[in-house]
């Protein structure tokens, strides 16, 4: 079922965006370095909103099916912008995971974030290297998956 997004330009280079379904809305704005005051997410932030955020609803969805504890996972993600033409170059993401998972359990929630929707979205030349981190494991054994293209 598609979902409609509507939006409008308020100004100041900034836009107002609304999700009718729910009625929840927020604002845009360009960021500094892009002629604007930098005073909310940027659209090209919420690019690496969506993938940090779609990452881990995956790994809920797929949590909850198969009865595995999810408890409190986190992501970071930094945006790297190029130039000619502008765009994002890069999306590097941090997933920090809850301690206790199984071996089996860990692969399975890094196999679904890795495939999830936005990521499978985003233009091939589009660098997401994605690091997981568990609380119970030492620094050397974090999972590191280094994914070179957006596309899958």
């Amino acid at each position: 079922m598609p979902v409609k997004i509507t939006g409008r330009y308020i100004g100041d280079l900034k836009t107002r965006v609304e999700h009718p379904r729910s009625g929840a809305s927020f604002g845009t704005a360009a960021p500094l370095d892009n002629n604007g005051d930098g005073s909310s997410f940027s659209p090209t932030d919420l690019i690496a909103t969506s993938l940090g955020s779609c990452m881990l609803t995956v790994m809920g969805i797929a949590a909850q099916k198969d009865g595995i504890p999810f408890g409190e996972a986190e992501f970071s993600v930094e945006k790297h912008m190029l130039s000619e033409p502008r765009r994002v170059g890069a999306l590097p993401v941090v997933i920090r995971m809850p301690g206790g998972l199984t071996t089996e359990q860990r692969a399975r929630l890094e196999r679904v974030a890795l495939h999830c929707p936005v990521h499978h979205t985003l233009h091939p030349d589009v660098l997401t290297p994605v690091r997981f981190e568990y609380p119970d494991a030492p620094a050397s054994e974090h999972g590191s998956v280094s994914l070179l293209t957006g596309g899958a």
